[in-house]
């Protein structure tokens, strides 16, 4: 349809979808599903998918400090790379506001001072360097890189064709 008073021409699409049937039930649509573990937005953002691991990695090392406070550094060490810094679904992550990763960075950070004991104030910096782990960026960074080579070792042929369509190199 063309409108004669802005020169604009626009096409008229219809703005619901029509109700698809399963076995004689309606489907309903949803804004968001888990599914295998990381959650899908219908409008493909992460956002959601990154709040569930800072709720998730609250949860984790409280329980750990409940269960291990006296433990000796080495040992809390071993538990904080075992059950912390697993991010498996963040190399899916693409598109999230830069406030919600903050929120990522800072619950790391405040989740390593609380679990080892360092005061609210203590330079991250100093303190990742005394205990030898790694900064947020650089654990993003791995989980992303290991990500990309599991694709390009990868035996499977569909897999493999993605690899070489988008062209993803180490």
């Amino acid at each position: 349809m063309y409108d004669i008073q802005t020169g604009l021409s626009s096409k008229v699409i219809c703005n619901t979808f029509p109700a698809f049937m399963l076995s004689g039930q309606y489907l309903q649509f949803v804004d968001a599903f888990k599914y295998l573990g990381h959650i899908v937005n219908h409008d493909s953002t992460d956002d959601n998918d990154i709040k569930r691991e800072v709720r998730n990695l609250y949860s984790r090392i409280n329980i750990l400090n409940r269960r291990f406070s006296r433990c000796s550094i080495d040992v809390k060490l071993m538990l904080f790379k075992s059950y912390c810094m697993c991010l498996y679904d963040a190399a899916l992550w693409t598109k999230f506001n830069s406030g919600t990763i903050e929120k990522l960075r800072a619950c790391y950070n405040k989740c390593i001072k609380i679990f080892f004991g360092y005061p609210r104030i203590h330079s991250v910096t100093a303190m990742l360097s005394d205990l030898g782990l790694p900064s947020f960026s650089s654990l993003l960074g791995k989980c992303q890189l290991a990500f990309q080579e599991q694709w390009q070792c990868s035996g499977n042929k569909v897999v493999k064709h993605f690899v070489n369509l988008f062209g993803y190199s180490v």
